[in-house]
């Protein structure tokens, strides 16, 4: 008797499981994910066979992961971060210049300095969006053109060039921990402590709570404002880690550098399931994200897909992750709408 009534509980257990897991956007897109890089390897076995492949498929996402890590923070609050690219570019040639006017300056130092850089400027983001109630997506396009035209007159004509980095900054770009390259090592380490802070720390709940609904989380006594500021400056220190990332892998730095990354960004946060509309997502799904924007990249070419149709289908992805938001939050309201009534009814 006692295994009747257990089993049934134990069965309905697993399949709300099953349920969840196949509701996930995480899951589904790491599915897609997995595909990709499974018909790639069958198409040209050197995808992902031997060193450079395996290394290649992990650190080359290593930026565009940690950019949208940051970008996940401020869309859950109902932002968006436009300048990240721009801050890329001008922190990584803040890095080579450091290396070219400070020679023999620890590496540890420049990266330090990298990310004071990166969440300077995201403060400045943070200030006019928390203080001057300006819409970030106005304010971050504004700084977008800024900070890249400061980097124009900064850098000019002028490059940054692999002989004027250190050559134990540039292994950095290349060095591996058991098989696994030392960029994508601490992008990881980031993604899990941010992820650890969103989940469980009391600020990381109160950003999904402002971005849910702002005007109630300031009826409720929530520190909007100090907690906007902090989303932007967190995003740019990691826009800034992820320009002295970019100097360390690519060895050059050019006016050019970080050019449309911040698209990339949105785009992975939103295609791992952060909701463009705030309050919900997870830093994990904006990683995935960033791994399969990349891969599509690399895969696309080897299955002999034109440009035009590689655009598009990121394009689409896009444009279907926010349509999927947008039909999952009215199926909530009308949920809710529907509990209320039937409470009403009901007494």
């Amino acid at each position: 008797m006692t295994d009747l009534l257990v089993r049934p509980t134990s069965e309905s257990a697993r399949q709300r499981l099953v349920k969840g897991a196949l509701r996930s956007r995480e899951i589904a897109v790491f599915v897609i994910l997995v595909a990709l890089i499974a018909v790639a390897t069958v198409r040209s076995p050197n995808f992902l066979v031997g060193s450079d492949g395996w290394r290649d498929l992990l650190v080359t996402p290593s930026i565009l992961l940690l950019l949208a890590i940051g970008q996940t923070v401020v869309i859950i609050t109902r932002n968006v971060d436009l300048s990240v690219g721009s801050t890329v570019g001008l922190t990584a040639y803040l890095v080579g210049r450091l290396f070219v006017d400070q020679p023999g300056i620890p590496i540890v130092v420049v990266a330090l300095i990298g990310m004071l850089f990166g969440a300077a400027l995201g403060l400045v983001n943070g200030v006019l969006v928390a203080f001057g109630r300006v819409p970030a997506l106005v304010v971050t396009l504004g700084t977008m053109y800024i900070y890249r035209g400061v980097f124009l007159e900064w850098a000019g004509s002028d490059r940054i060039n692999a002989g004027d980095m250190p050559s134990g900054f540039l292994r950095l770009g290349t060095e591996q921990f058991l098989t696994i390259p030392v960029l994508t090592l601490v992008a990881l380490v980031m993604l899990v402590i941010v992820g650890y802070c969103l989940r469980s720390l009391r600020w990381g709940r109160e950003l999904y709570a402002i971005g849910s609904d702002p005007a109630a989380a300031r009826l409720y006594g929530l520190p909007v404002t100090r907690r906007v500021l902090g989303a932007f400056v967190i995003c740019g220190a990691l826009a800034g880690l992820a320009g002295v990332f970019y100097a360390a892998r690519y060895g050059t730095v050019s006016s050019g550098a970080g050019r449309n990354l911040e698209l990339e960004a949105v785009a992975a946060a939103v295609i791992g399931g952060v909701a463009i509309f705030g309050g919900s997502g997870t830093v994990w799904g904006a990683a995935i994200g960033a791994f399969l924007l990349v891969t599509i990249d690399r895969v696309l070419p080897i299955l002999g897909i034109p440009d035009f149709w590689q655009r598009a289908v990121v394009g689409g992805l896009i444009i279907g992750a926010v349509a999927l938001d947008r039909v999952l939050s009215l199926r909530r309201e009308r949920q809710l709408r529907q509990a209320r009534d039937d409470a009403r009814s009901g007494s």
